[in-house]
């Protein structure tokens, strides 16, 4: 009612009253035609409650938009926690590429420092190998030079007493080794 009032009271005070050629509350006026019908529009919309509707309407509304926010509220710490965990999944992913890289860099370096001391140690075998090829071949060649000096010295052992030799000492010499070949035998 307040409402209706108000309305009638500030349409009363319009321009349209101050024009004066008619009266304001003649059904000749169109404002005064008009300002009825909106007043029994605004009543019409009271007495059908309609405010109440549409309040309702907007609290229905609020209290969805509410539920879509609390939902959109818990998607969102869900995926929160879904980034938290990829994070720290990703993150130990990541430590443990660490460790094999480590682990293969180190088997790499022990891979290398065996297949160096197995290096020298062939290196050493055939070092060893190589000195015992070289001190045989001396020993056959000191043999074979002192096989040789052997072979020399008595062909020249041979020219000299030959050259010395005359007939008669060479028969003293058989008689002497015949009696010490029969003094051994006997």
């Amino acid at each position: 009612m307040r409402i209706l009032l108000t309305s009638l009271f500030a349409l009363a005070a319009s321009p349209a009253l101050a024009a004066g050629d008619k009266p304001f509350f003649s059904l000749a006026n169109t404002d005064f035609v008009v300002t009825i019908a909106f007043a029994l529009f605004i009543g019409i919309l009271l007495y059908y409650k309609v405010p109440g509707l549409v309040g309702g309407m907007l609290d229905k509304r609020a209290d969805s938009i509410k539920a879509e926010l609390d939902e959109a509220k818990a998607l969102r710490e869900e995926a929160q926690s879904l980034l938290a965990t990829y994070e720290r999944k990703q993150k130990e992913v990541h430590e443990q590429a660490v460790r094999i890289v480590a682990a293969a860099k180190e088997e790499a370096t022990n891979a290398a420092a065996a297949a160096k001391e197995d290096i020298a140690r062939s290196i050493t075998r055939r070092l060893a190998a190589a000195e015992d090829q070289i001190a045989s071949a001396e020993a056959s060649a000191i043999k074979d030079v002192r096989d040789q000096a052997i072979l020399v010295a008595v062909a020249v052992a041979k020219d000299v007493i030959a050259s010395q030799m005359d007939a008669k000492a060479a028969g003293a010499m058989i008689d002497t080794s015949i009696d010490t070949v029969g003094e051994k035998l006997h």
